[in-house]
């Protein structure tokens, strides 16, 4: 039995009890669909069965069963965010059922099913096997719509290997790392210099001197200035190579930043539906910072520690190798302690990095929206929010510290009982006079020196850890395509005319249908209005005018050139966008009217503020157009707002202009006064406005009426009131809701007057 998406365990086990006792003999379930939603599209809970024999509806202890009948069909529907299964019988309705489009991949199993059995139990023929559908990037049978190789490899845990990626931002700077690691060789040689001098200090000198012998002064001061100048030597090579692979390292950290944001903002609006703001920060801000400091601190440590312990071993060796021997007797332990730590802190560090974008998205959701948390008295309620968030990255960052804390200290024991076994091995050796105290005495120096570097390279596990961690999160964004794909060859057009012409036009968010065998024309200065229900497909034909979208059926084409074929900021320039919400940065109100054209003079700005009808009450701001605007246009009005809005889409000068709700959210004197900029916007251009308002319409040549992503009408006013359809309802709909509003504002003045 295939299932679909599940109801809560206990209603789907009742249901299926009692589909289990009524099932007829040798009748078998083939696939089940929660219905979630009753007639009246309240939530309920429900279940749609396709058996080999029959149709059956479980709610509750009820059950409607439906035999296979020849002419029996089902279809399925969506619109608004439900879906619909309905089922005929010689095209008459018997049966409806609606659901969250949530199942709706699973309905669309459900009617494939139906049919199936349908078809077999009349006819006898045998239902085909199917082909499984295979992953088009591995070939991999998909399971459920999804590729289960694929998703592995999605959800793996981050490998270090991914920091070798880095490889493609540090290759500009090769030759300061090369210069960086020279002086790295060269620093790291001149520190092992000392103790190699303290072998002739003990046994020349001091050893010497001890037994009775005068100091030889010369040699003395030979030996202090090597070792003076060996100290000088190390400190200016380590400066200056420091110093240059830090300045390469804040660079690849800079360009790893620039690129991983331009690369954000080219992706389409579909990436950013399904991200959290907090999320998209913290991956360029804390993990690329992250990365920057693993390049210019960490590795540049880890490096070293590696080029010290290869020439430590080497001194040790040509001195003595049997004590040398002893001396690495720790390594394969430490080494085997690491290779066990590793992949728990790998899958720790990036649980850290997901739980920390967590307390991110807190922050970035409350903070643009502290209006509305203090409109409804929601500070109490977002600050649990923050502390639960909080709380939950302090309990998987203290599972992280419990594994570290044991790791470190088991390295310290196992480097100290090295240095005990050498001390050991060392004073036999002398007992026996195979080596001198001096040798001893270098030798000792050299071990606290190899020991040292391996305790810090044991360290570098947790830093590399979390920088592979992070530089996957922002590899995950580089990776990404866009769906909006720039074209191949493109089109380049200097001057649009503005003819815009949609032919078969249909687009799919998800399993949803939106829009669907969309035609339409629309000439050169036309304005056209777009009205319909909500969820009837008009912004969504914007967004696709726009190519936010791309149609997944069909072509959008502006002056007969495919839009697709044209280079996306190109095409857009001639387009002019004036949104419900408009939205402000912060910054000057000449900076916000002059955004669409940094180069615009301040006579162009005030020009396109006063076809706006902005500029008088610019000019009555504090500092006029150098008035610093708040963040998302605080301390402007919503109509203040507005107006900047259709200046900044004024100065572009649009061949195309698309008005998306522009006087929705307005009063009715403030929306005259934008009416009258908008006037003067619309002139001369190809127009596509959409509006709640019908009467705001009343100058658009023609009225296009959407119906669930078709168009059901075209006409001006006029043709359309005599037709009585569709848009017909939607104005008186609308005049009624107008003389409601006039009735209620009526009764309380007529009270006061009364009285």
């Amino acid at each position: 039995m295939n299932t679909s998406s599940p109801l809560p365990p206990s209603a789907q086990d009742a249901l299926r009890a009692v589909a289990q006792l009524r099932l007829r003999d040798g009748e078998k379930i083939q696939i089940q669909l929660a219905i979630n939603l009753d007639q009246r599209l309240n939530f309920s809970q429900s279940l749609l069965i396709v058996t080999s024999q029959r149709l059956l509806h479980l709610d509750g202890q009820e059950m409607r069963e439906y035999s296979y009948r020849s002419g029996m069909t089902v279809q399925r529907h969506d619109h608004g965010g439900v879906g619909r299964i309905e089922l005929f019988h010689e095209n008459q309705r018997i049966a409806c059922w609606f659901y969250t489009l949530a199942h709706n991949v699973q309905a669309a199993s459900l009617v494939k099913q139906f049919e199936q059995q349908c078809t077999h139990f009349l006819t006898g023929i045998a239902i085909p096997e199917e082909a499984p559908e295979l992953c088009p990037d591995c070939s991999t049978p998909m399971v459920q719509g999804e590729c289960p190789s694929c998703s592995m490899t999605i959800n793996a845990p981050p490998s270090t290997w991914t920091l070798l990626r880095l490889w493609r931002f540090a290759k500009p700077y090769q030759w300061q790392l090369l210069s960086g690691f020279l002086l790295m060789l060269a620093s790291t040689a001149a520190t092992l210099v000392p103790p190699y001098l303290t072998m002739p200090l003990m046994d020349k000198v001091l050893i010497p001197y001890q037994n009775g012998k005068p100091i030889d002064f010369v040699t003395v001061a030979w030996l202090l200035s090597g070792l003076l100048g060996s100290a000088l030597l190390a400190w200016s090579l380590g400066w200056a190579k420091t110093y240059i692979l830090a300045l390469v390292s804040e660079r690849i950290g800079a360009d790893l930043r620039t690129v991983t944001y331009e690369h954000l903002l080219r992706l389409s609006l579909e990436y950013f539906g399904g991200k959290r703001t907090g999320d998209l920060m913290s991956r360029i801000g804390s993990e690329s910072d992250r990365i920057c400091v693993f390049l210019s601190l960490h590795l540049l440590d880890f490096a070293t520690d590696v080029l010290m312990i290869a020439m430590t071993s080497v001194i040790l060796f040509s001195i003595n190798p049997w004590l040398a021997l002893v001396t690495l007797l720790p390594l394969p332990f430490i080494g085997w302690m690491i290779h066990f730590v590793r992949d728990r802190l790998r899958t720790g560090f990036e649980k850290i990095d997901r739980v920390w974008s967590e307390v991110s998205n807190v922050l970035a959701d409350t903070i643009p929206g502290i209006r509305v948390v203090k409109a409804f008295a929601q500070e109490k309620r977002e600050a649990e929010r923050f502390r639960i968030a909080n709380q939950h990255n302090l309990q998987v960052n203290d599972r992280i510290n419990k594994i570290w804390s044991l790791f470190t200290p088991s390295v310290s024991l196992l480097t100290e009982i090295g240095l005990l076994v050498v001390w050991a091995f060392g004073i036999w050796q002398v007992s026996k006079n195979q080596i001198t105290v001096g040798v001893l005495t270098a030798f000792l120096a050299y071990i606290s020196r190899f020991y040292s570097r391996l305790d810090s390279m044991s360290r570098i596990v947790s830093v590399t850890q979390k920088a592979a961690a992070g530089a996957k999160r922002i590899f995950d964004i580089l990776d990404h395509v866009s769906s909006v794909p720039e074209p191949a060859h493109p089109v380049h057009m200097e001057k649009i005319e503005g003819r815009v012409q949609f032919k078969d036009a249909g687009f799919r968010y998800g399993n949803r249908t939106v829009i669907r065998n969309l035609n339409l024309v629309i000439e050169p200065g036309e304005m056209i209005g777009l009205v319909g229900h909500s969820g009837s497909g008009k912004s969504t034909l914007v967004n696709l005018m726009c190519r936010f979208y791309d149609v997944t059926e069909g072509a959008i084409s502006v002056d007969n050139v495919n839009i697709r074929s044209l280079p996306i900021p190109e095409y857009r320039r001639h387009i002019g966008l004036v949104l419900q919400e408009p939205f402000l940065f912060f910054g000057s109100i000449a900076e916000n009217i002059a955004y669409g054209k940094p180069d615009a003079t301040r006579t162009e700005i005030v020009a396109a503020a006063r076809a706006a009808h902005a500029h008088e009450f610019i000019l009555r701001l504090p500092h006029g157009y150098d008035s610093l605007v708040g963040e998302r246009g605080h301390g402007l009005s919503g109509g203040e707002r507005q107006r900047i809005s259709i200046a900044r889409a004024l100065l572009i000068d649009p061949r195309i202009l698309i008005l998306d709700e522009a006087t929705a959210s307005v009063d009715t004197e403030t929306e005259k006064e934008i009416q009258k900029a908008l006037d003067n916007l619309v002139q001369g251009r190809t127009t596509i406005a959409i509006a709640h308002r019908l009467s705001t319409l009343h100058k658009a040549n023609r009225l296009v009426v959407l119906d669930r992503g078709e168009i059901v009408e075209i006409g001006n006013h006029e043709e359309l009131m005599e037709k009585g359809g569709a848009y017909y309802r939607l104005y008186q709909a609308q005049a009624r809701n107008v003389d409601t509003e006039m009735d209620q504002r009526r009764i309380p003045m007529e009270g006061k007057v009364s009285a």
